[in-house]
């Protein structure tokens, strides 16, 4: 056999033992007639040692080793005479008896340590090298501890593990689908799942009461630090349940894994707040809570005063910085820089600032010493702080005034990711108000029920009466981002035939898009709700990054590309004709 112990298991009570390891040679030193060989695999590194006792050809052969060669070595266990702690197997060294060399390597194109020298494109190109690394493989192991306890919990809970199919039909209603030509069909196309919603639907009608899966999706959607082209969702589905149901089961299954996998110990019952709270009191519907930093309505306090910038919009809203009294006017001036950039979408900025010599303000002129203290105490701010004050459209406003919130947070240090405050929003409005398109899209998906109090709402002809209609859903938010969300879904096919009305979208698309899923309904539907945790994220904010990239084997980059294998690529012209397609691409020379 290759090896008796790994490279992370020996110890001193193993001391006298002849065994034999295998792995990547970290590195090699040699030290006058001594050669010191770092051997590692997965398990850890174990210290090998040839000297003038191991022989002639083991010496020879260890003094040519370069860097990540693959050995086989055989030796004795003595005990280090100088100790590294930093390591589990830190007190002892293996002096060899024999050594072979399984295969020679390049030299690598960046150093294989936690800290590389290798850009991330590099790092991509080779991601295979960039994986031997311990930041990833310590990534990679999280995720497999996660996966374990997702399973283990959802079964203890009577929860069946079901795979459902990756090449169905096409439903453009949300992002944009993968689509697949079908040779056996000409002209015809399968799409990549977006997620198995009206399969884990469906399996609730088939009387499969408890479903879950840990599913591989895609979306054709423009990419960011915690979004992929292919990503993996903790999908889950209920049957004879309300909301509470639902929030209650998988809040002890997040408790649970934040036991299980990183030893935090998270207060139960999670806070619950609703969308418009959340709105209005951290501009956005994914709330930072581990800092308070809330916004303030001041529109009444600040109108009519001659100050036509606040006069001439709908809200005005501020936040307050605890300590920032001393920001100078150069710091100022970037901070109205930095709101003004296309990503948050201000046009100015307003500051008081309330220092131990009295108030000011970049808008003395218009208002006196009385009022700006009348707007420092509605926004809670004392003696030392700094208000910050964005103004427009209610819910543009309060989203600016959201990102300037989570900037000021980063500054001031204020987002620990080894801390953690999970929340569940809940009550999302069902529907929202296009303007361009002058039609209503649904906020989560078409398959999402109304709350029960609101079905009067929902079947009304006025636009005003539907935009107060709420969801019967709730995401679960950690840290400023959504972790994942769901909802009660519609189980009776007159409510979905309303909701397919409601989003303009005609009997005859309904049918051809979603007819077997209103037809199934007919024979039996159980009320039933569920939702889905995006898996990478979740692991990536266990283990306190904000990207999920490490946290998947072989991830995409930015605009969608691998560049280990260069893929998407174009595919030959005998492949394009038997799938009966021809491209209007211009080719790049």
């Amino acid at each position: 056999m290759y090896r008796t112990h790994t490279c992370g298991e020996l110890r001193l009570e193993h001391k006298g033992q002849t065994v034999t390891l295998a792995g990547w040679v970290q590195k090699a030193r040699k030290m006058g007639a001594m050669t010191f060989i770092d051997l590692r695999d997965r398990y850890g590194i174990t210290q090998l040692r040839a000297d003038e006792s191991c022989g002639e050809e083991v010496a020879r052969a260890a003094a040519g080793l370069g860097r990540e060669f693959v050995i086989q070595a055989s030796g004795v266990v003595e005990e280090r005479q100088s100790k590294n702690p930093k390591i589990a197997t830190g007190d002892i060294e293996i002096r060899l008896t024999d050594l072979k060399v399984l295969n020679a390597a390049q030299t690598p194109p960046f150093t294989i340590e936690d800290e590389s020298d290798g850009g991330e494109e590099l790092r991509a190109k080779y991601r295979y090298l960039d994986l031997r690394r311990n930041p990833l493989k310590n990534a990679l192991m999280l995720r497999h501890r996660m996966a374990h306890e997702v399973r283990n919990y959802l079964d203890s809970k009577g929860f069946l593990e079901i795979e459902t199919p990756f090449l169905i039909k096409s439903t453009p209603e949300g992002a944009r689908d993968f689509v697949v030509p079908s040779r056996m069909n000409p002209g015809e196309f399968y799409a990549l799942p977006q997620s198995p919603q009206t399969f884990k639907q469906l399996l609730m009608v088939a009387g499969y009461d408890r479903y879950f899966q840990i599913v591989r999706c895609f979306r054709d959607e423009d990419l960011r630090a915690d979004r992929q082209p292919e990503f993996t969702q903790i999908d889950c589905e209920m049957s004879f349940v309300e909301q509470e149901d639902v929030l209650n089961l998988f809040e002890g299954m997040m408790v649970n894994l934040f036991k299980k996998v990183i030893g935090v110990d998270i207060k139960s019952p999670i806070p619950r707040m609703s969308w418009y709270d959340a709105m209005d009191n951290y501009g956005s519907d994914k709330p930072d809570i581990r800092f308070g930093m809330k916004i303030h309505e001041i529109t009444s306090a600040v109108q009519g005063k001659g100050f036509s910038v606040f006069d001439s919009v709908e809200y005005v809203g501020a936040i307050t910085v605890p300590g920032a009294a001393e920001y100078t006017r150069k710091q100022l001036d970037a901070l109205t820089d930095w709101v003004k950039r296309p990503q948050v979408g201000a046009k100015g900025l307003v500051y008081i600032k309330l220092g131990s010599d009295g108030i000011k303000s970049s808008v003395d002129k218009f208002y006196t010493p009385e009022e700006l203290g009348k707007v420092a105490e509605l926004a809670e701010a004392n003696t030392g702080d700094l208000v910050l004050i964005l103004c427009g459209a209610k819910r543009k406003a309060q989203t600016m005034l959201g990102v300037l919130r989570i900037e000021m947070g980063n500054r001031l240090g204020y987002r620990d990711p080894h801390v953690y405050a999970p929340l569940w929003v809940v009550d999302f409005p069902l529907l929202e108000w296009d303007d361009e398109t002058q039609r209503f899209y649904a906020m989560h998906h078409p398959f999402t029920a109304p709350k029960p109090e609101h079905l009067k709402l929902f079947y009304s002809d006025k636009k005003e009466d539907l935009e107060k209609v709420c969801a019967n859903a709730y995401d679960f938010v950690l840290n400023g981002t959504e972790l994942g969300g769901g909802s009660i879904r519609i189980h009776e096919a007159d409510v979905q035939q309303r909701m397919f009305e409601v989003l303009g979208i005609s009997k005859e698309d309904a049918d051809y898009k979603f007819g077997f899923i209103i037809n199934a309904f007919k024979f039996g539907a159980p009320p039933h709700g569920g939702l889905a945790f995006g898996f990478d994220r979740v692991c990536a904010l266990f283990g306190g990054q904000e990207t999920i990239r490490d946290y998947i084997a072989f991830p995409k980059n930015n605009v969608g590309r691998d560049v280990m294998l260069d893929a998407p690529s174009r595919i030959d012209d005998v492949q394009m004709d038997e799938l009966f397609l021809k491209s209007t691409a211009q080719t790049k020379k």
